[in-house]
């Protein structure tokens, strides 16, 4: 069963009551949405978004006890605003956003999101549209794959390893050829994390426009949140946190919200314990303010 991340500290910040209308806007496995029903109960109601069609099949199965209490769109969640239309009314009393990729689509070869297990390098959340890695790869310029590796994967190496990907590019057709390229161009004295987990990391979000998406969708916060709801945003890496932080602050400097944490909230030593892939998990939440 998939294990939501910093679900105690969500359900304890978003205070989800009877009757209350709440959008997962990542839904992922359903985990967050479960807990949220549970008290959203009786009278409430939720929407959730997702880009994967996969996992949205997999969270109605798990969100079956809730029936008629939820709305599940294949979507992508940076257009959260025209997503929340379907509420009505002033937005949402709450909403979650949580930006981690789901242990089904690490765990799943064939999506090409982990070198783990060797498959396909795909790397979309969404395989119905859009350029897979391997594309990505195939069509850019070296300059412009280091660029890539540098911004998204904050990768020191970027450099030589965007010039070993240009030079064999053409012998990149499974997640193992680049993982193993990659491990070739690193020095060996690198070797704290697998040399290819920044690059990784970099593509997924280039493939996804990922940084882009979540900019979009707090950028229109005003639009999709009620007045005295709050979101709660979970980030797993410094990127998005950093994003998340300047936009909130934006926010709360205009009168649209107001912070309700000033610094994240991380994951407890029992939960990493329990969830290792928690341990990187920030969670940070704003209330709308009524102007």
């Amino acid at each position: 069963m998939h294990t939501p991340v910093l679900l105690g500290e969500v359900l304890g910040l978003l205070r989800p009551g009877a009757g209350q209308r709440f959008i997962d806007a990542t839904m992922g496995l359903g985990g967050h949405a479960a807990a949220l029903l549970e008290r959203l109960l009786p009278g409430g109601w939720l929407l959730g978004i997702d880009r994967d069609a996969e996992a949205l099949a997999r969270a109605r199965e798990r969100l079956e006890p809730f029936r008629g209490h939820f709305e599940l769109v294949h979507g992508n969640f940076r257009d959260l605003a025209k997503h929340a239309a379907r509420l009505g009314g002033k937005g949402a009393d709450g909403v979650v956003i949580d930006l981690g990729v789901s242990s089904c689509q690490l765990e799943t070869a064939g999506r090409g999101f982990s070198f783990s297990a060797d498959g396909p390098l795909d790397m979309r959340m969404d395989p119905s549209q859009g350029r897979t890695a391997q594309e990505l790869l195939m069509h850019s310029r070296a300059d412009e794959l280091e660029r890539i590796l540098r911004e998204y994967g904050e990768e020191r190496f970027a450099r030589r390893i965007a010039r070993a990907i240009a030079e064999r590019r053409g012998e990149l057709r499974t997640t193992r050829d680049l993982a193993s390229l990659v491990e070739r161009a690193v020095p060996r004295r690198e070797r704290r994390l697998h040399p290819a987990t920044r690059t990784f990391q970099a593509l997924r979000i280039a493939v996804n426009d990922e940084l882009g998406a979540l900019e979009a969708a707090l950028g229109t916060l005003p639009q999709w949140l009620a007045p005295g709801g709050r979101v709660a945003v979970i980030s797993f890496h410094s990127l998005e946190d950093r994003i998340v932080k300047r936009m909130l602050r934006e926010h709360a400097a205009a009168g649209d919200a107001a912070l309700v944490t000033r610094k994240p909230v991380r994951p407890s030593a029992a939960e990493v314990a329990a969830n290792p892939r928690a341990r990187s998990g920030k969670l940070r939440v704003a209330e709308r303010v009524a102007r």
